[in-house]
């Protein structure tokens, strides 16, 4: 593999805000980081591509100018909902990038690829990044072989085992404890209380809110934390984990020779720890039995400068794809 000839510049972007780094693969110093906590806009035509140039272009040439470099070599923007929402930013970015930055090379990718390449890199295998929301995403880089998706469809269709996921269905078992109905928790209904007041208010918190999904994974850390003591937390905690190894299984190539597999866990969710780790780990082996678990490398931050280094050494090996990976020259 040859080195780029410059820096390379990746992006995040996510409902956590924006974040990027400038890393030069010829010297083995740290990268230059630039985060806000605001995240890029969503308008009538996806996410909102001025919005993201806003805060990427004078980070990006703050970061440069600390570097002494005059333009990026290859630039790799991930974002959450780019394979869906990404329509602006596709028309938009290739041109300003390249007038502004100096790119001669661009990868746009949905957060679950920067995600993919931050946990493996370029082997094949399947990842799965739970946060907020939850997808799994695989390939076995073969010639001709794409992406393997699974799930990443949003709390109201999808998102198993999603701290959103969690969040609801410990708000659910707390207001059953309220009415008396089976399933119910005292444990989750004490901690929703204590959280958000009086539950019968929370139709009216959650409803109208445009962050629902994040104030439903807010109360996934409740959940785990009663899970100890509590065994309808406990069984929402083994639900999840389920649904994490469904959408692994899913998502993973499957076993008809070498390469081998690996499987990685990535994203917030994994702070909730051994309560659910530990199911999940007992659910990866008993449907994933071919795949290697391992530790994931890094984030999507991370995986956006690998994708970004390894195209401008004519090394991108992840599949090109119109909606998850879109490479320009």
């Amino acid at each position: 593999m040859s080195l780029p000839a410059g820096p390379v510049l990746g992006v995040d972007s996510g409902g956590s805000g924006l974040r990027i780094a400038l890393t030069d693969p010829r010297t083995a110093g740290p990268p230059l980081t630039w985060s806000s906590p605001v995240p890029v806009g969503v308008g009538p035509r996806g996410i909102d591509a001025p919005g993201l140039l806003e805060g990427v272009l004078p980070a990006a040439r703050d970061l440069l100018a600390a570097a002494g470099a005059a333009h990026c070599a290859a630039v790799c923007v991930g974002a959450a909902g780019m394979a869906t929402l990404g329509d602006d930013l596709h028309a938009v970015l290739p041109g300003v990038l390249r007038a502004e930055l100096g790119a001669r090379r661009l990868a746009l990718a949905a957060d679950a690829v920067t995600a993919y390449a931050g946990a493996l890199g370029q082997r094949p295998g399947v990842v799965v990044a739970a946060g907020t929301g939850l997808i799994a995403l695989g390939t076995d880089l073969r010639p001709g072989a794409g992406w393997r998706r699974a799930d990443g469809w949003g709390h109201l269709l999808g998102d198993c085992g999603s701290g959103a996921w969690i969040g609801r269905a410990g708000l659910e078992a707390a207001m059953r404890a309220l009415d008396g109905r089976d399933g119910g928790s005292a444990a989750l209904l004490q901690r929703a209380e204590a959280l958000f007041g009086p539950v019968c208010g929370l139709p009216a918190l959650l409803y109208p809110r445009q962050d629902r999904p994040a104030v439903l994974a807010s109360f996934a850390p409740e959940v785990a934390r009663c899970a100890g003591t509590d065994a309808i937390a406990a069984g929402i905690l083994r639900a999840a984990a389920g649904h994490i190894a469904v959408a692994a299984a899913a998502a993973c190539p499957p076993p008809d020779g070498p390469p081998a597999r690996e499987v990685a866990l990535t994203g917030g969710l994994l702070h909730l720890g051994e309560p659910l780790l530990g199911p999940v780990h007992e659910e990866l082996r008993a449907r994933l039995p071919h795949a290697r678990p391992v530790a994931a490398q890094g984030d999507p931050l991370q995986g956006a400068l690998r994708v970004a280094t390894a195209l401008a050494a004519d090394d991108l090996m992840l599949p090109a794809d119109g909606a998850l990976l879109r490479v320009v020259r």
